[in-house]
């Protein structure tokens, strides 16, 4: 959520909020009380007497426990990220520094709460939430890239986001023990496995570039029924 969005849900009676502008307002509050009580009802309710919410408010909108809590926190943070690089700053750098900005400045976000995502991973991490867990992962992917300028249509649409989930995914397991100044140590991985994505993106494209121009057995076969009058 961003300070707009956190102004404008203040700004209004507590009473007056919708469902939405409670869980955008509470998720952050809930996030920061995971690391002590849990993803469950505590967390949920003391976030609520702080922003002088209803608890029974709160647990309506929230009332798929856990997993609606975790969702509404993963979405402030992607909204905080793209507050945080709006598209001016982001339009001045090239694609490799786009995607590391992206993704560090993710990592400041949850930096605070790095125990409230240890705890969100091990839920999410249930058999039964797996697949909540992979579309998840996969919007956050989706977000980054779109914020990225990426407006890929074909099968690179989807393999830039498999590949992007796959390195944030593994930047986080590093993320969550790296106890270095800074966490250099996560930047350093996540340069690493970036180099790793431009490696591939690179050789997509050479690979493109050198088949366009081969003859097309189709096309030959089509003038050969068809030719050219």
């Amino acid at each position: 959520m961003t300070d707009t969005m956190a102004d404008k849900a203040a700004a209004h009676d507590p009473a007056d909020l919708t469902l939405d502008e409670v869980r955008q307002q509470l998720a952050p509050a809930i996030a920061s009380n995971a690391a002590f009580d849990g993803w469950g009802d505590a967390a949920r309710d003391y976030a609520a007497e702080g922003a002088g919410i209803d608890r029974d408010v709160a647990r309506l909108a929230f009332d798929r426990g856990a997993l609606a809590m975790i969702d509404a926190w993963f979405d402030h943070v992607d909204a905080e990220m793209a507050a945080r690089l709006p598209a001016d700053v982001l339009a001045a750098m090239k694609i490799r520094q786009r995607i590391t900005a992206l993704i560090e400045t993710r990592l400041d976000i949850l930096a605070p709460d790095r125990e409230s995502l240890r705890r969100a991973i091990a839920i999410l991490a249930l058999p039964t939430n797996v697949a909540r867990a992979a579309r998840l992962g996969w919007r956050s992917a989706d977000r980054m890239w779109r914020l990225a300028g990426d407006t890929a249509t074909d099968y690179n649409h989807y393999t830039k986001r498999a590949m992007l989930l796959a390195t944030y995914a593994s930047t986080i397991t590093v993320f969550l023990d790296d106890d270095s100044d800074g966490h250099a140590e996560t930047r350093a991985f996540l340069s690493r496995r970036i180099d790793n994505i431009m490696a591939i993106e690179k050789a997509k494209a050479n690979a493109t570039a050198r088949t366009r121009y081969r003859p097309s057995l189709s096309r030959f076969v089509g003038r050969m029924r068809y030719p050219v009058a």
